[in-house]
């Protein structure tokens, strides 16, 4: 069951509208027409409580430019670009500068801060967005599409498309932050993390990667095995001293262009919810939420401090544009850019 809500007005005047879709068993999924965005996800915990696990706002307005970038689909290029420059078919393109000195999300005003076109779909939900050309720097326009389906087994799955006129870059994710817990329930870093990546994406000071990976095996970035988000955090290694914890790109094992692998599986032994992150993207970035203090008011008026959700964000690697050696993020008219994440919420007892 979809519901079609008006949720707000943004500045520019225009409508915010909100979507809750509702399976069978009664769990439910909130998304936003503001940055094609994740609300909430309510699922049940062992004994069969219901909670939303996933960080927000309940005022739509504190979505707008928000820098945990919560629960929303950052673009045209997701993650960091160094330097904020990068060039395609010999021409340098600059790029807005705004994350230190490189270019983060597709900038101030990238896809997660504009107001997407929405419909209902059968039982699914999708925005769209049209990206002009020389929009935050990037060349060529850009029709993206963002498809939600929530299923009676609690699975989301979204599917992003993408088409262009001239030669560009792209990169999609979602930016959720989960506590499997509840959201306002305090620190995720009890929550036990397993990444199917046997190697990471070693960066610079200012997290832009500086070359091959590396193993994980004998450093804190070892999830093959199963471990608390927290045990080595606080660990003295170049990647979690450069973010005050996680905040890096894991290669996932694997990896075949358009075929779905098992990225990362979140665990909570408290309230017994699991949840196992699929998709068709080489990477994926976990953000263990090292700078959300002093957001805004989160849902139910919860006051989130850090380290109380963690991004589990599928993609492509960070300043691929600038890295010949790395998947391709180029997309050229005539080609279609299609990738996929499935977020899957079980119980254990």
């Amino acid at each position: 069951m979809i519901k079609k809500e008006l949720w707000g007005t943004a500045q520019c005047g225009k409508p915010i509208h909100k979507y809750t879709i509702t399976n069978a068993s009664g769990a439910s999924v909130v998304l936003s027409e503001l940055g094609a965005g994740i609300v909430s996800i309510i699922v049940p915990d062992k004994q069969g409580v219901l909670a939303d696990v996933v960080l927000g706002y309940d005022d739509p307005l504190a979505y707008m430019g928000d820098g945990p970038c919560f629960g929303k689909c950052p673009g045209r290029y997701a993650n960091r670009i160094a330097l904020g420059k990068f060039t395609l078919d010999e021409k340098e393109y600059e790029l807005p500068i705004n994350n230190g000195p490189n270019h983060l999300h597709g900038g101030p005003d990238g896809f997660q801060n504009r107001i997407w076109e929405s419909r209902e779909d059968g039982e699914a939900v999708e925005f769209m967005y049209f990206s002009e050309d020389g929009e935050m720097g990037y060349p060529g326009a850009l029709k993206v599409v963002a498809h939600y389906e929530w299923s009676d087994d609690c699975e989301l799955r979204l599917t992003f498309t993408a088409e262009c006129d001239a030669p560009t870059v792209v990169n999609l994710t979602n930016h959720a932050y989960f506590n499997l817990d509840g959201e306002g329930s305090g620190t995720v870093l009890n929550h036990l993390l397993t990444l199917n990546a046997s190697e990471y994406l070693p960066t610079s000071d200012s997290l832009i990667p500086e070359g091959d990976s590396q193993p994980v095996a004998g450093t804190p970035m070892d999830f093959v095995n199963e471990k608390p988000l927290g045990r080595d955090i606080k660990a003295d290694f170049p990647a979690l001293n450069y973010g005050k914890g996680y905040d890096c790109c894991f290669v996932i094992d694997g990896y075949e262009p358009g075929q779905l692998q098992t990225a990362a599986t979140l665990r909570s032994e408290k309230s017994g919810r699991v949840l196992e992150v699929c998709t068709t993207q080489p990477g994926v970035q976990i953000y263990t939420g090292n700078w959300l203090a002093g957001c805004a008011e989160g849902h139910n008026g919860h006051v989130y401090a850090d380290y109380d959700g963690v991004a589990i964000e599928c993609q492509h690697y960070p300043d691929s544009p600038n890295k010949p050696e790395y998947p391709s993020t180029v997309l050229r008219p005539g080609e279609v850019f299609e990738e996929a994440i499935i977020f899957a919420f079980k119980v254990e007892e």
